[in-house]
């Protein structure tokens, strides 16, 4: 079998092939990354030398890369996204670009190609945001994006289904909830507050914290995109979802496993169009098999140790985030 992972020197990405390279080693994976702010080939190091592994640096909003990249592909697994909520809001015409002229471009390649399989991995964003008592998203749950990210990510579902109904296509999708681990960019909430905890910095918590998230480890997510890619029946949806907490909460599990007391809580004002709660109810992908190895809590842990123990690979990155953290502030003004 020949995998094209679009954007897999990213984080969610290079997870992905990490895994499926160990979980399938007879098979050969070619990565297509555009190598913007958030993909790295660092975060490929340890596999890059693999006989069964390939780089192309492309664009897949160019029809030559995208033709390029897919020649004699079997399944396409598409992460490749503008992903960052704060940047959506800065810039949105990028996020449509990419994330859906891309995805249309790579659909189209597909096609015409006669790709056997294409993936389109998504996001709970795509159906807005609940209130404290409302039941969790599922595969039926209405679209309702609130900001330019999911919006663009929601234009996105729509097309990939649409060359299905249309074109008959084979494709599935999943939309998952937020995920963390190794790899991960240190401009999102995760890594930006153990990075700043490590280099005894504050950490700055939107609003009160009262946000509420699903937490998916990315490893328990690369094994929910291959169980689908296995069992998952063409031209459906699948719901990943973790464990939900609030901000605060996730927060206050960081400064205990670094030690830190919550005077390194610095509050600041929340994020334009900030979505309340997500909730997931994966209960479909668990019929086909799919539980995570381990907790949260667990898993946090670990992220934690590997962020100590990696600094070579976040030190160099955390620029982007400071700089992205003053234009952030800027936009809340208006």
């Amino acid at each position: 079998m020949k995998l094209l992972i679009t954007g897999g020197a990213g984080f969610i990405g290079s997870n992905f092939i990490r895994y499926y390279l160990e979980k399938h080693p007879e098979d050969q994976v070619v990565n297509i990354d555009k190598l913007t702010y958030a993909g790295h080939l660092s975060s490929t190091k340890d596999f890059s030398g693999n006989t069964n592994y390939k780089f192309i640096k492309g664009d897949i909003v160019s029809p030559n890369d995208a033709e390029e990249a897919m020649e004699g592909v079997d399944i396409v697994v598409h992460f490749a996204a503008e992903s960052h909520v704060d940047r959506s809001v800065l810039d949105p015409l990028e996020f449509v670009k990419t994330n859906v002229l891309g995805t249309g471009q790579l659909l189209q390649t597909a096609l015409k190609k006669k790709t056997k399989r294409f993936h389109h991995v998504s996001t709970d964003e795509v159906f807005g945001s609940l209130g404290p008592n409302d039941p969790p998203f599922n595969e039926n749950t209405k679209y309702e994006p609130r900001t330019p990210y999911s919006a663009s990510k929601a234009g996105s579902d729509h097309l990939v289904r649409a060359y299905f109904e249309t074109y008959g296509l084979p494709v599935t999708i999943t939309n998952c909830a937020n995920n963390f681990g190794p790899f991960h960019e240190p401009e999102k909430l995760f890594p930006r507050f153990i990075t700043n905890l490590l280099e005894d910095k504050k950490v700055p918590l939107m609003g009160k914290g009262e946000n509420i998230r699903e937490w998916l480890y990315v490893r328990d997510h690369a094994g929910a995109i291959d169980l689908v890619l296995q069992k998952g029946v063409i031209g459906e949806t699948y719901c990943v979802g973790g464990e939900s907490k609030t901000n605060l909460e996730a927060t206050k599990l960081l400064l205990k496993f670094l030690g830190k007391d919550e005077s390194y809580i610095e509050y600041v004002p929340d994020r334009l169009g900030h979505d309340f709660r997500y909730a997931i109810d994966d209960s479909k992908l668990q019929q086909l098999g799919w539980e995570p190895e381990h907790t949260f809590e667990e898993w946090l842990e670990k992220t934690v140790r590997w962020y100590k123990e990696n600094e070579w690979w976040w030190k160099p990155l955390k620029d982007n985030t400071q700089n992205l953290d003053r234009s952030a502030q800027e936009s809340m003004k208006y």
